[in-house]
């Protein structure tokens, strides 16, 4: 029946061709590009629209939960493979004071993106990507963020961090009409895994379109000698912290049709993308994610590792684990945290990862690290 709408219900009948699993296969594109808009539309596939994946490879091996086709990374101007370790440092200088000043730029403007094979989205972004880039500075320092909006909307960057009102990001204090700048400048604290993201109004609109990103404040361990290691291994640029593969994840999800009900779910923006595209880590090295739940419409997001379990620092503003030994947290919208583990005492292979909301992982919030004896 043509004209009924892409629902996420619609996606999961379609597309399961096993139990449990999922092969999503959307030829047309899908998307509103108005900003208030209406439902777009989309024909309901035929029985044979959705090709069942290929008996080999990680998708086959291992449920067949993988998107048909791939997503043109080139076009859509950002890699999700690379955002996985692609820190945004900025350009630092010295203050009179002999403190570093770090300084970022940073540009809104809409953008089509590709988040799943064939279908497109009509996001609003930072620096043309989704999420944004993932900042990065150290405790103490001083920033300095020049936002400009060309985007056909009011913006702003609102950090989840400690500042000045007037630095808030809110209406009244930093919002930037379209073709203006503001710079917003304040002291990296408290150290930890925090985010950023668009405060306009309607706030769900300019979240679920793709404004936000990873801030993170690695610790001065200057200022933490109880722990100094550990503090060290945080540190980026420390020979302590070279040992660890870290990672930065941003759980997110889009409602294509505009109807308050996401239909694909992610980490870093591709639906299936570490299905298709496994991350290598090497077992005799420690992991370290950096994960951020900035889902809309959906309460509850959540993280579970097979075959192994990890410590949890919440919000990343502690030096010790706030959870130990575990193998599943929950995180609610804008929370984030650090996860730790180790494979050091795994045989290599293929090991799953994805939320225990089992909707989630069949539209597209799956992945796997390959776990091999050593990463060139």
């Amino acid at each position: 029946m043509f004209g009924e709408r892409l629902s996420r219900r619609l996606v999961l009948a379609g597309g399961i061709c096993t139990a449990g699993a999922t092969a999503v296969g959307v030829n047309a594109a899908v998307g509103q590009a108005s900003h208030g808009g209406h439902d777009a539309g989309a024909a309901k596939p035929a029985a044979d629209a959705y090709p069942a994946p290929p008996p080999s490879g990680h998708g086959g091996a291992h449920g067949a939960m993988v998107t048909v086709g791939e997503v043109d990374n080139a076009r859509n101007g950002f890699d999700p493979a690379k955002m996985l370790t692609d820190w945004d440092v900025g350009v630092t200088s010295v203050l009179p004071d002999g403190r570093t000043l770090r300084t970022f730029e940073v540009v809104a403007e809409d953008k089509e993106i590709e988040i799943a094979p064939g279908v497109m989205f009509p996001a609003w972004t930072y620096n043309g990507r989704v999420p944004g880039p993932a900042l990065r500075a150290t405790e103490g320092e001083r920033l300095r963020i020049v936002f400009k909006n060309y985007g056909s909307h009011p913006h702003s960057m609102h950090f989840h961090g400690i500042h000045a009102a007037r630095m808030d990001g809110v209406p009244g204090a930093g919002l930037v009409d379209p073709g203006e700048e503001f710079v917003y400048e304040f002291d990296a604290k408290p150290f930890g895994c925090h985010l950023y993201h668009c405060h306009a109004l309607p706030l769900k609109r300019h979240i679920h379109k793709g404004m936000y990103g990873a801030f993170v404040i690695d610790p001065d361990p200057g200022r933490h000698p109880e722990h100094l290691d550990v503090a060290r291994s945080r540190l980026l640029g420390t020979p302590e912290n070279a040992q660890w593969q870290e990672f930065v994840m941003v759980m997110n999800a889009f409602d294509t049709n505009f109807d308050g009900e996401n239909e694909f779910y992610a980490v870093n923006t591709v639906a299936h993308t570490y299905m298709n595209s496994p991350i290598r880590i090497a077992k005799n090295r420690p992991v370290r994610i950096y994960l951020i739940n900035v889902v809309e419409f959906d309460p509850i997001n959540s993280f579970h590792l097979h075959a192994n379990f990890f410590d949890y620092f919440d919000q990343g503003t502690t030096l010790t684990p706030t959870l130990k030994t575990v193998d599943l947290i929950t995180q609610c919208q804008a929370q984030r945290g650090i996860i730790e583990f180790s494979f050091a005492e795994h045989e290599a292979g293929l090991y799953m990862f994805h939320p225990h909301q089992s909707e989630f992982t069949e539209l597209g919030w799956v992945g796997m690290f390959d776990v091999v004896e050593d990463v060139a």
